[in-house]
């Protein structure tokens, strides 16, 4: 039998205390508290749904690529009103507009990918059930071999060359299968029914719960072992217009109805368990991908077509957590932040109005020189060597003061076009940076300049003027997000270099809250903030460059703070704390994938 040393690679370290060397699964032993411990990730204990790019046409009952992936997925046909020929094609962040079917056609069904894809039956206006069948090759529907019988409402799993159609309207038990040309009748269901949820391949499917008459939503679940319908067990909750994706082995289902379903379930091969609802409520919807892997698009909510889509990881993915750092050496709101969470430059703050500047080097705070003119609100960009600082306040003056930093002093260089206070910024230098937002005298602004290591240049304006916003990237990819417009927002807008876009929203909206500075447009976290009244927050949110996501709190509840770092690996600091108002200096650290200290005695 091999020995510890064998098989991890190392002997068991004799350390007082957590040993900071540890890697993920060494063991130790604690001298101090005399017991063994080791590292173990954390991780979630179940899956999440999150918010993805919407359809370009809402709509409801259309055929999905089932076999498709959650960053690669297409839809079919569908209603809105009437019945559309529309296609879209999903690529994790967006839906695009592509080649028609043939013929419009709603209640249809699905199969294959998001390249090779099959519509199958349907109803085409004014009503009548068809048969028809079309095929995707990555560009053009082609109209090939019907199926035996027409079918509205049919399930479909599988892949474009061999497919599998089953249930359907009218509680049809009807089943058929798709060998690249042809349609062949095999064995039906054991109780017919329509709006089950799918999943599987053509010699291997699954269909959950479902519609055998008005008002009959049911539990039953049957598995197709590519000769024969088999019941399994049931669903817990009874639905019908259910969106599915996975495996036989490994399925889950989503939505549904009477009324609009969030409920979502998980398949073992052996049992449902209930799991993390839809965000949105709502019913005919499509699915694909994985049961860790999902995505849940389009559907009807209340009596509006859906155009949402979401977005499923499941259980044990990774878990960012904050942890103390080091302290500032002068508590204070207001000041600006540059670099990295082991390369971390604070600068400027309030109260009292001061210029100084201090370094972190991942343990510990440093001062260092002074900027040449002391102020607060103001907005920096760059590393903890060669960074910028910009606009900002001595008193109630508004500031249009730049400053660069060389790794060892500031210098003066030439001021903002626009003077203001309480703005964003975002750059890789003291070279290259962009401002945006802010106020002056009241009003928020929407101005954005860009810094080229001489001068400032006005380029386009934000889509929404604000302040007391945050900001993070580069001078030509950058993400400004939150502020106070009035009231606090959760705006987001993404700039190209060129012009700002609208984005997703925060889930909180606030103003005063603080970035992983070196984000990028596709991946950040934003933290801390203000909600009006006297709440401070210790929100935290990730972006994916689709939608953000709520993630572990701060450890203290703060607004008016900095932040450095990235998405993975942030910093935050100072900020004031509501009530009493009181400047903080502590440090937080936010790590992802982060990782817990387990004893064996525990």
């Amino acid at each position: 039998m091999a020995t510890y040393k064998e098989t991890v690679g190392t002997s068991v370290v004799n350390y007082a205390g957590d040993y900071p060397g540890a890697v993920e699964g060494e063991l130790w032993y604690d001298s101090t508290n005399k017991d063994f411990k080791y590292l173990y990730p954390n991780v979630t204990s179940a899956g999440s749904w999150r918010t993805g790019g919407n359809m370009n046409t809402a709509r409801r009952q259309f055929g999905p690529s089932g076999s498709g992936t959650q960053t690669a997925s297409l839809v079919f046909g569908g209603r809105n009103g009437g019945f559309v020929d529309l296609t879209e094609s999903y690529d994790g962040i967006s839906w695009t507009e592509v080649n028609d079917l043939n013929a419009a056609v709603g209640q249809n069904g699905g199969a294959g990918t998001q390249t090779a894809a099959l519509s199958i039956g349907g109803e085409i206006a004014p009503g009548p059930s068809v048969a028809g069948t079309e095929s995707w090759n990555g560009t053009n529907w082609t109209e090939v071999n019907d199926r035996n019988n027409a079918v509205s409402s049919p399930r479909g799993a599988g892949l474009q060359t061999a497919a599998i159609a089953y249930g359907g309207g009218s509680a049809s038990a009807l089943t058929e299968l798709w060998n690249g040309t042809n349609w062949t009748a095999v064995n039906a269901l054991n109780t017919g029914r329509s709006g089950m949820g799918p999943a599987g391949t053509s010699t291997s499917a699954l269909g959950a719960g479902g519609d055998t008459g008005p008002a009959a939503d049911v539990t039953i679940t049957e598995q197709w072992n590519g000769t024969n319908w088999t019941e399994v067990n049931d669903l817990n909750t009874g639905r019908s217009g259910i969106g599915g994706a996975g495996l036989v082995t490994s399925a889950l289902v989503f939505g549904g109805t009477p009324g609009d379903k969030a409920n979502t379930e998980e398949w073992n091969g052996t049992n449902w368990s209930e799991t993390t609802d839809l965000s949105t409520a709502r019913r005919n919807l499509g699915g694909s991908g994985t049961q860790t892997a999902a995505l849940a698009f389009g559907g009807m909510v209340s009596t509006s077509n859906s155009a949402l889509t979401e977005s499923w990881t499941g259980a044990g993915a990774a878990v960012g957590a904050w942890s103390t750092g080091g302290n500032l050496n002068q508590a204070r709101y207001g000041s600006a932040a540059a670099g990295s969470q082991t390369a971390a430059l604070a600068f400027g703050g309030h109260p009292p109005t001061t210029g100084k500047t201090e370094l972190y080097d991942g343990s510990s705070w440093t001062e260092v020189n002074d900027l040449n003119s002391g102020r607060y609100y103001l907005a920096g960009a760059g590393t903890s060597t060669t960074a910028v600082a910009f606009g900002g306040r001595i008193g109630s003056d508004k500031q249009a003061l730049a400053e660069t930093w060389n790794g060892t002093n500031w210098t003066a260089v030439n001021n903002l076009n626009q003077l203001r206070s309480n703005l964003a910024g975002s750059g890789v230098s003291n070279t290259s940076a962009l401002a945006f937002g802010g106020e002056i005298s009241g009003p928020e602004l929407a101005n954005t300049e860009s810094w080229n290591g001489t001068n400032w240049t006005e380029v386009n304006d934000l889509n929404q003027a604000r302040h007391a916003l945050a900001g993070c990237g580069t001078q030509t990819a950058a993400l400004c997000i939150g502020g106070t417009t009035p009231p606090n927002s959760g705006l987001t807008e993404s700039w190209n270099g060129t012009n700002w876009t609208e984005v997703s929203d925060l889930n909180t909206g606030r103003s005063y809250l603080a970035a992983s500075i070196q984000g990028t447009p596709s991946t950040t976290l934003v933290y801390g903030g203000y909600t009006g009244g006297s709440d401070d927050v210790a929100n935290t949110e990730e972006w994916n460059g689709v939608s953000w996501a709520e993630v572990n709190d701060l450890n203290s509840a703060r607004y008016i703070l900095s932040g450095s770092g990235t998405a993975t690996a942030a910093l935050a600091f100072g900020g004031e704390v509501l009530p009493p108002s009181s400047a903080s200096n502590s440090t937080e650290e936010w790590t992802k994938p982060s990782n817990t200290v387990k004893t064996l005695t525990d």
